[in-house]
């Protein structure tokens, strides 16, 4: 079926803490919109690498020796099996993520944290 989708007001409806609404299917992937003011908790996918494509906000992508900021229009893909989460960087984040339609996604707390980042200007600044 053809069809258009209206991000900005799937955007503009959401008021739930996380939302994570399906927006289109692609051949065997799947287009998510994200939405979130808060964390989400760490996992991993065994099956399938997500890509995340910040629209609004800041995103942080922490994976475990390394934090990664998007902005708007920036994109990052997470490989699979590699142990992440995604949190704002403000009061909330709107990105879209693609990545199998099968995916997997296990919960899976990190064995340490770094507190590194990595900016969009490409340089890292880590504490301690």
């Amino acid at each position: 079926m053809l069809k258009i989708v209206d991000i900005q007001k799937l955007i503009e409806g959401a008021k739930a803490a996380y939302t994570n609404l399906t927006v289109a299917l692609v051949n065997d992937h799947v287009v998510r919109l994200s939405i979130m003011t808060e964390s989400y908790f760490w996992h991993l996918h065994p099956n399938s690498d997500e890509s995340f494509l910040v629209l609004e906000g800041t995103l942080f992508i922490d994976l475990e020796d390394v934090t990664i900021e998007l902005l708007p229009n920036q994109l990052f893909t997470v490989p699979k099996n590699i142990r992440h989460r995604t949190r704002p960087g403000s009061s909330r984040s709107v990105n879209l993520t693609f990545e199998s339609r099968d995916m997997e996604t296990i919960r899976s707390e990190p064995t340490g944290f770094s507190s590194c980042f990595l900016f969009p200007s490409h340089t890292y600044q880590c504490e301690g």
